[in-house]
């Protein structure tokens, strides 16, 4: 790691083999380690995602059967993991977009 990247400070959720397939945590470390020298993701690798915050995105991961998501906020110092899920919809699940609410007000509240 260079003295210039950003931490990753895990809240939730953890990227293993299995559930991931090897290649899915691999492209998952590969993507972070992007976030954590400063690079800014877009589509199809990272969404935004206003409705939990104007720092948060979404990492998407498609393994074999399995579309996996890695929410995150960027912060000046660190890239902040919210919730690593199987999305198996269209949409995000509301519970999973209020647990991430709740998460990143409780780290602001913690660090602030």
């Amino acid at each position: 790691m260079d003295a210039h990247d950003k931490d990753v400070v895990w809240l939730y959720g953890k990227v293993r083999t299995p559930p991931f397939s090897s290649a899915a945590r691999m492209e998952a470390g590969f993507l972070l380690r992007q976030l954590q020298r400063g690079v800014r993701l877009g589509m199809p690798q990272s969404r935004p995602m206003p409705t939990i915050d104007k720092r948060c995105h979404e990492l998407r991961i498609i393994d074999q059967n399995v579309s996996w998501r890695i929410m995150y906020a960027i912060e000046p110092d660190a890239i902040i993991i919210l919730e690593v899920f199987a999305k198996k919809t269209g949409r995000t699940p509301r519970q999973i977009i209020e647990l991430c609410k709740k998460r990143l007000r409780e780290y602001d509240n913690a660090s602030g």
